[in-house]
């Protein structure tokens, strides 16, 4: 497999995944590391989200609780939960993924991660009423 299909693989699952939010990321690199947006794509995205082994909504939830437990990684939480929601997650799965990292993480990550959370939900409703 050469790195040209490692790239579009991970450029379509990207899209399935996190939509326009993705795009945005690669976007915003394009001027300063778009090296760095390339390795994006085909890593996590070209090599992992594309294997068999687990569905997407249950690497989305594993993905939220990692960075939620991270406690410092906001931005790209946000645009997780979204991708989360994206692949079929529930708003309560989500909730209660953030709100189990606060045995193994702490309150103030779960805490964090609950905001995140809350200004996601918020933005997904005031699109829906647009």
């Amino acid at each position: 497999m050469d790195s040209k299909d490692r790239y579009q693989r991970g450029l379509e699952k990207l899209r399935e995944i996190d939509g326009e939010a993705g795009e945005r990321v690669l976007r915003s690199l394009e001027d300063i590391a778009p090296d760095f947006a390339r390795y994006l794509i085909e890593f996590p995205f070209g090599d992992i989200y594309s294997r068999p082994g687990l569905d997407l909504k249950s690497r989305e939830i594993a993905v939220v609780a990692a960075l939620t437990a991270l406690g410092n990684a906001a931005p790209q939480l946000k645009v997780h939960i979204q991708a989360a929601l994206n692949v079929g997650v529930g708003r309560t799965e989500i909730v209660e993924t953030i709100m189990q990292m606060a045995v193994y993480a702490g309150f103030p990550a779960a805490l964090n991660g609950l905001f995140a959370a809350k200004e996601v939900f918020a933005q997904g409703e005031m699109q829906a009423q647009a």
